[in-house]
């Protein structure tokens, strides 16, 4: 369900099978998996459970049980309240009744997949949740964003999955909330609206229950500042996890460097391979543009976005941390729809082909289909969203951002 590339791959730590919160009664209850509420089997009498979502006023459940567990079907954020009352002898009697408080509460916020882009959309809004709620929060997150994220954010303990699970972080956690593509949620479970129909970072904000007005961006510390070199430069990223992402233009990068070049900037690679690709296509880095890619720390490739004049870029991870760095971005991309990504004036698509195929519900990803192109695959119109792209069209949108810069 989630973005996980690999079907096999675990998205998520298993939360503890028994409510970690105490209640009268030896009643256990928390809000780790959605509301839940284990109650001890009654001799005499019965449990009657009220779930209510205090935001709306909905009564979300209500029954009554000898003992069991009851749970929301919803897992993303809800201003729940939970009561119980004992019903003995015709005779009702509250026994507990809880509002979700998150206050110096413990909560856990999951991020279940390892790409930069992902990572970049969540993460602002769980740190607007932490503002929000003052809790105490932990972000389960891939370890190569660590190091970065703990040294722009301290008072936020980040932590792998490995090491979640090693120190059984759901021992004493009140609250937990999952960030995720979740392509065959039909009944909105763990989102309250499809991903596809709010883009990649807000859909973060309506699984916390934040506001989706603003677009938020992280606040990145780097260990080192300084700028890389002492000429006028831009960055560039080409390369993609899936060929649909692409600027499938041949001819495009290398007249769009040429032009850059010739304006006298110097043009800089930051993609992490020379040449990605599978099976029997592969894509190379541009060869006018100097080559400065590589499994290097992201703190390293932050350094280089900081002091670029620009970034040019697809719908992929580095133009996430381009437009994180406060630098303009200008993105090419035709099979998302421009609301899918962060709000830039320099956004690239073709409306007059095919386009936004990753935003069409009718569709669900394939992520282990490295040509995925759903609506045109082995026709002539295949990956027309970005071969129809030209360079001419890239480059007068270069020039407005330049003209821009030279404004200010």
């Amino acid at each position: 369900m989630t973005s996980a590339s690999s079907k096999d791959k675990k998205s998520y730590v298993n939360v503890t099978p028994v409510p970690t919160q105490s209640a009268p009664k030896e009643i256990r209850y928390d809000f780790n998996l959605g509301a839940r509420v284990m109650l001890p089997k009654r001799e005499k009498g019965l449990w009657k459970v009220t779930l209510q979502d205090l935001d709306t006023g909905n009564i979300l459940f209500q029954g009554q049980v000898a003992g069991g567990t009851v749970s929301s079907s919803k897992r993303f954020y809800v201003n729940f309240k939970i009561t119980v009352e004992e019903i003995e002898n015709n005779v009702t009697r509250q026994v507990f009744n809880h509002q979700l408080d998150l206050k110096d509460k413990k909560v856990v916020i999951q991020c279940p997949v390892g790409t930069i882009g992902d990572t970049f959309a969540w993460l602002p809004y769980a740190i607007e949740f932490k503002k929000k709620h003052s809790c105490k929060l932990h972000c389960i997150i891939d370890e190569k964003f660590i190091d970065l994220l703990k040294r722009s954010y301290p008072e936020i303990n980040f932590t792998t999955m490995k090491k979640a699970e090693e120190n059984n972080i759901f021992s004493d956690s009140y609250a937990c909330y999952y960030f995720g593509l979740f392509f065959k949620d039909e009944q909105n479970l763990y989102q309250p609206c499809d991903f596809r129909l709010v883009g990649l970072h807000k859909t973060a904000a309506y699984i916390l229950g934040l506001s989706t007005e603003k677009d938020e961006k992280l606040t990145l510390r780097l260990p080192d500042e300084s700028r890389p070199i002492k000429e006028k430069y831009v960055c560039i990223a080409v390369q993609a996890s899936s060929q649909c992402k692409y600027w499938n233009n041949p001819k495009g990068w290398e007249l769009v460097v040429d032009y850059l070049k010739s304006q006298n900037y110097r043009v800089i690679c930051i993609d992490q391979n020379t040449i990605s690709g599978h099976g029997i296509i592969f894509n190379s880095i541009p060869y006018n543009a100097e080559n400065e890619t590589g499994n290097r720390p992201l703190s390293e490739r932050a350094r280089w976005l900081k002091h670029a004049e620009f970034f040019v870029g697809l719908s992929s991870g580095l133009s996430w941390m381009a437009w994180t760095m406060n630098i303009p971005v200008v993105m090419i991309s035709g099979f998302t729809h421009p609301m899918n990504e962060f709000y830039t004036p320099y956004r690239i698509i073709n409306w007059h082909v095919c386009n936004s195929c990753w935003n069409d519900m009718k569709y669900e990803f394939e992520h282990d289909n490295y040509t995925w192109c759903p609506r045109h695959r082995d026709t002539p119109r295949h990956y027309e969203c970005t071969k129809s792209i030209t360079s001419t069209f890239v480059i007068q949108v270069i020039q407005k951002l330049i003209s821009n810069i030279n404004k200010e």
